[in-house]
């Protein structure tokens, strides 16, 4: 399978930075490996591959990186995914962007950095169109990315009242967390490889 890392930072093979990524190699090896356990697993289980890549390009147009937001929602046309689907995932990136992060924490010193932000709920439209279960993966994927102080029971009970098992609802959220270190990994290697063209 394709270094995905690579394909995003657009390194070339057998280039310096590829060459430079090479000294790490267990770093490179877990990176890929996570990435085919996320997205090409043996058995994905009821947690479908198009549900994985439609949170994932919904997360990937949260944090605000073209070049990975396009690759995912690309994996999610190429899963047969609708035209409503993709319009839906587009339009719910764009109602619910916000910077971050906010939260609270327990009483006591850090309180001081407390903030409030979007409290964001799926649209009526995109409801329709995604269903109460991948709606309620993207509100859980939300607070993930900009609430991530807050996550608690309440939130782990909406995914499993909307039909996730308690294993999907693990695996959403290694993909949620794998995608933020994707992201910020291809950033800092695309900035690497235009200092060396």
């Amino acid at each position: 399978m394709t270094d995905v890392i690579n394909l995003l930072a657009g390194i070339e093979a057998g280039s310096a930075l590829d060459k430079a990524r090479d000294n790490r190699p267990e770093a490179r090896k877990h990176a890929q490996a996570s990435y085919e356990a996320l997205f090409a697993p043996k058995t994905p289980g009821t947690f479908s591959l198009q549900e994985r890549f439609a949170v994932a390009a919904f997360v990937a147009g949260l944090h605000g990186k073209a070049e990975t937001k396009e690759y995912y929602v690309e994996k999610l046309t190429g899963t047969g995914a609708s035209p409503e689907l993709l319009v839906a995932v587009a339009s719910e990136v764009f109602e619910s962007h916000t910077h971050g992060p906010y939260g609270h924490y327990p009483t006591g010193p850090l309180t001081i950095e407390n903030s409030d932000g979007l409290k964001y709920a799926v649209t009526v439209t995109a409801r329709h169109v995604l269903g109460q279960r991948l709606a309620t993966a993207f509100e859980h994927a939300h607070m993930l990315v900009f609430h991530p102080r807050d996550a608690a029971p309440p939130s782990l009970q909406a995914m499993l009242d909307a039909g996730w098992s308690t294993t999907d609802v693990v695996t959403l959220s290694q993909l949620v967390s794998f995608l933020a270190f994707q992201i910020r990994v291809v950033a800092g290697l695309k900035v690497l490889n235009a200092r060396s063209a």
